[in-house]
């Protein structure tokens, strides 16, 4: 029994909160705290009824790392769940340090001013971290998150040595919005549109945009185009994985999501460069994402599945191997349950996993860890009984 605080109250948050709220066991308490207060109380209205937890709210801006801190050090609780935004993985970190919490997030640290992901800013707190005797999980999201319990999971069980790792990521649900983005616009034009890169033989490979495309017959789906893109899950597990040769990472987009990127990118409105209209600086992408649906509001207009997961290629007892494992999601199933589509399903509920697994001691040791670095086995479990059961194929179909 534990208490944890959630920070953000978006679709994930939101996801996360549904979740700690049905594993009342692991969290007795859940503070929701958010900029804004209504979303929380919302949540709270909603399902303070329907559970033991017991839930309070807490109006907080994350960028204000002294008010976070004061918050934290009033609440006093066993950890903090970052699900705002990656601009404030940091502040949120050296909030935590100050009141000596335990931190988890689901996605590494960017810089506004640059659509550039890595994990460098966060792993330079491991010593400072590890002398608090605080436990920084990082990226127990789907993708980073589950991706990576899944390669150690199966280099536990399956693999002497792992070689090559594709990622594929496909969401074929439909919105029927003819341009939408299933996750924060503003994070997801820019994961998009940035350069694409893979991790081969010891070094970053980089690639143009979209520039490398495949089609792949996804179980429970069918055949979808995928295009390869950088995601930060890579440069963890290229550390962490012994043997590894090459890792990719690739996404399904519809033909419509990408004509309308592409026009938007050509006139400007993808920008993150400031421009001056009528006297006001405005940074052109956080313009369009006012415009565009909000992630959350798209739980009752999505339909079709998610399908995530890996395509392992090794060796055992000298023998070459290929395994594939992968969790499908049902958008609707997913909105019936809690409210929210399947692409916040999916990151909200390993948010929640992570955040037991640190709290109860299973995964708790001093320093900043990505969650390949800890025993998979209590999270695949966890996987299977609180709403992502997974699925292990021998003979895949393999990405050329």
């Amino acid at each position: 029994m534990g208490k944890i605080m959630i920070v953000g109250c978006g679709g994930v948050g939101s996801v996360a909160v549904h979740k700690c709220c049905q594993n009342s066991d692991a969290f007795s308490e859940v503070v929701i705290a958010s900029r804004t207060l209504s979303k929380c109380d919302a949540l709270k209205e909603k399902l303070q009824g329907t559970t033991k937890t017991k839930i309070t709210t807490a109006q907080v801006d994350a960028d204000d790392t002294a008010v976070l801190t004061e918050l934290i050090r009033k609440e006093k609780p066993d950890a903090v769940l970052n699900l705002a935004l990656p601009y404030q993985d940091l502040l949120i970190m050296e909030a935590c340090l100050a009141a000596g919490v335990h931190y988890i997030d689901t996605a590494n640290y960017e810089p506004e001013d640059t659509a550039k992901f890595e994990y460098k800013w966060q792993w330079e707190y491991r010593e400072r971290f590890e002398k608090a005797g605080l436990t920084a999980l990082l990226g127990s999201g789907f993708d980073p998150g589950v991706t990576g319990v899944f390669s150690a999971y199966a280099l536990k069980h399956y693999f002497d040595e792992i070689n090559y790792i594709d990622i594929l990521d496909c969401n074929a649900g439909d919105n029927g919005y003819p341009f939408a983005t299933n996750f924060n616009p503003e994070i997801n034009i820019r994961e998009v549109s940035a350069n694409g890169s893979y991790w081969e033989d010891g070094h970053w490979v980089e690639t143009k945009p979209m520039e490398i495309k495949r089609t792949y017959n996804f179980p429970e789906i069918g055949k979808r185009d995928m295009y390869l893109l950088h995601h930060e899950e890579i440069e963890s597990l290229a550390l962490n994985i012994p043997g590894i040769k090459r890792i990719r990472f690739f996404m399904t987009f519809s033909e419509s999501y990408l004509t309308h990127l592409k026009c938007l990118e050509n006139v400007g409105m993808t920008s993150i460069e400031p421009v001056t209209y009528k006297g006001q600086e405005i940074i052109p992408l956080q313009f369009l994402k006012t415009l565009l649906p909000d992630p959350a509001s798209l739980g009752p207009r999505t339909k079709g599945k998610t399908n995530i997961g890996c395509i392992f290629i090794g060796k055992k007892d000298g023998k070459e191997k290929k395994l594939y494992i992968y969790n499908t999601c049902d958008h609707q199933e997913c909105y019936k349950e809690v409210g929210s589509q399947a692409v916040a399903y999916t990151t909200g509920v390993p948010a929640m996993i992570g955040a037991m697994l640190v709290m109860n001691g299973t995964w708790r040791k001093p320093g900043v860890f990505n969650v390949e670095e800890f025993d998979p086995d209590p999270f695949m479990d966890a996987l299977n009984k609180w709403g992502l059961p997974w699925k292990i194929s021998e003979n895949p179909d393999l990405v050329d």
